[in-house]
Parts: C-alpha cells; sequence; structure tokens
C-alpha cells in the first residue's frame, strides 16, 4: 500500500468533528490519502461524508506500545507519508517514540489553554488560508436513509421541522427538560413547526425527563447510526441543542443550529460562522432565558 497521510484522534464526536477544518486543510495539503485513526463510528461517519478518503479504528493502531520505553514494543502504523497525532502529547515517552518512527509527526494537544479549539486544532498544521469551514456537504444516499429514518420515526408532518437534541456527554451540560419544553411548546404554537426530538444511546435520562413534559406531542428519532442521523440533521428546518457532538454535528453540516452552552465552554463552539451560540443556566429553566431561546428561534425560522 502507497503511503498515507494520518491523523489520530481518539476523541468524541463533538471534539473530532471541532478538527474538521483541520482535517480539510491536511488533506489539502497531503500529497497522500488522507486516513483518521478514531472511534469506529466517528471514523465511519466523516469517511460516508467525505471529510476523510478513509478511517481505520483508532485501537487498530496498537499506539499503547508506545507508552512504554521497551523497544521490543510496537505500534501498527502503515506507511506514513504524514502524521498528525492529536492524542498523547503530555507524555515524554510517547513524543520520542512516535517521532522517531515517524520523523516530522506533530503530536499537539487536542485542547488548547486559550483560544477556540477549532482554531487551535487548526493551528497544529500550521494551515494556510482557505475555506475550512465551509459546511459539509451530504451525500445524496445519506440523506435518503435520513429521511427514510425520520418518516419511520413518524416526522412526516409539512415543513418547517425542528429538531432538538436535549441530551449531552454530561449531564452539568444539558439545559433543563422543562425549559426545553416549554421552549418546544411555544415555538411549536407560534411557528406551526413539526418537532422531532433525537436521543442517542447515551442520551435516556434527558430523553425520559423532556418525554414527561411533552409525551407523544412531538417525534420520536431514536438512537439511529451516526451516518443516519448525518442525513435526518440534513432534513431539518432549524436545530436546537446542548453543547454535545450532535449539535456540532448539526452545525458541520450547515443546518441553522442554535447551540445552548454553559458560559465557561465557549472555546467548544462550533467553527461554522452560520453557527449561534447562546449560555445559558443548566441548574434550571430561567424564564428570560427561555424567552431569550424562542425568540431566537423564532428569528431562525422566519
Amino acid at each position: 500500500m502507497s503511503a498515507v497521510s494520518l491523523a489520530v484522534h481518539p476523541g468524541a464526536l463533538g471534539d473530532v468533528l471541532l478538527a474538521v477544518p483541520a482535517l480539510r486543510a491536511l488533506r489539502a495539503a497531503a500529497g497522500a490519502p488522507l486516513v483518521l485513526a478514531a472511534q469506529p463510528r466517528i471514523g465511519a461517519l466523516l469517511q460516508a461524508l467525505d471529510v476523510v478518503e478513509r478511517a481505520v479504528a483508532f485501537d487498530s493502531l496498537g499506539l499503547d506500545a508506545l507508552f512504554v520505553d521497551d523497544p521490543a514494543r510496537h505500534p501498527r502504523l502503515p506507511e506514513v507519508h504524514r502524521l498528525v497525532c492529536w492524542f498523547g502529547a503530555r507524555d515524554p515517552v510517547f513524543i520520542r517514540r512516535l517521532t522517531a518512527l515517524v520523523p516530522g509527526a506533530v503530536v499537539a494537544p487536542s485542547t488548547p489553554e486559550r483560544d477556540l479549539v477549532w482554531q487551535h486544532l487548526l493551528g497544529t498544521i500550521d494551515a494556510p488560508a482557505g475555506e475550512w469551514c465551509t459546511p459539509v456537504a451530504v451525500p445524496d444516499r445519506v440523506r435518503a436513509e435520513g429521511a427514510k429514518a425520520l418518516a419511520a420515526a413518524g416526522c412526516l408532518g409539512p415543513r418547517p421541522w425542528l429538531l432538538v437534541h436535549p441530551g449531552a456527554g454530561s449531564t452539568a451540560k444539558c439545559w433543563p427538560a422543562e425549559a426545553f419544553a416549554r421552549t418546544i411548546t411555544t415555538v411549536a404554537t407560534r411557528a406551526r413547526v413539526n418537532v422531532t426530538v433525537h436521543a442517542g444511546p447515551a442520551d435516556g435520562e434527558a430523553a425520559a425527563a423532556l418525554r414527561r413534559h411533552v409525551g407523544a406531542g412531538v417525534a420520536w428519532l431514536m438512537d439511529p447510526s451516526l451516518t443516519t442521523l448525518a442525513g435526518a440533521l440534513a432534513h431539518a428546518t432549524v436545530y436546537l441543542g446542548n453543547d454535545s457532538g450532535v449539535s456540532h454535528l448539526a452545525a458541520a453540516l450547515g443546518v441553522p443550529a442554535l447551540v445552548l452552552f454553559d458560559a465557561r465552554h465557549l472555546a467548544w463552539r462550533p467553527w461554522w460562522p452560520g453557527a449561534r451560540t447562546r449560555a445559558v443556566s443548566m441548574t434550571g429553566a430561567v424564564p428570560d432565558e427561555i424567552a431569550g431561546v424562542v425568540g431566537e428561534l423564532d428569528q431562525m425560522l422566519r
């Protein structure tokens, strides 16, 4: 097999999606096919969206061998033209052994001490100026897969469609279910919008809490694959969600998105300039904040 450019990022969905501008710049400058080593479902998503040419499971590389000073232990790396690793930057043994194997390899932290995360990731590869932050195009077959899943979930009404994701990787990042419910009810009434709620495998608590408020008044898209979810998001008129991988996916696809953040975490906001962010309290349903979110969604739906 000919040499490849290899990007290594074993992080969660949102963390990897923040690297999309860097992956695009790396692919443009690579001179070799770009391979992403990541969690399998995330790699499969970015390959399906043509952000990278190929994906491999992060665990298949055996990079754990480089954390010990044992020359008898070796990773399972392909022939590499260029390597960027957003993993292991705090371990000097790992850095020394990897750069000895791949001279010129970049081993950089995946999160910065300051600045926006996506800008930091782009800076780690010394990317030139370019159109790195345009929305990711969704292939027709992925859109069709998403449309089928939405129909099966009962999202059959006319547009506009509001797609809501009430979960996140941490409960500390979740806007209260009561706040989501009041927002959904108000917007649906004012704008006559059809609402679909997405819940993935880690969103059981948030989804159950929201279901107690809105019940069967909305369609429920439950645990689709990431590729199917991308196709479903591509059909949304507007998206509302917490600081989560799903919100970063909606923004990356150019879906008109409003993403709710704890004010302390705004460095993780999406890279697409068209995505909106709003800082809210995650500890209670604050009436003024709900009114602000409703007002912003009203604007987006006009």
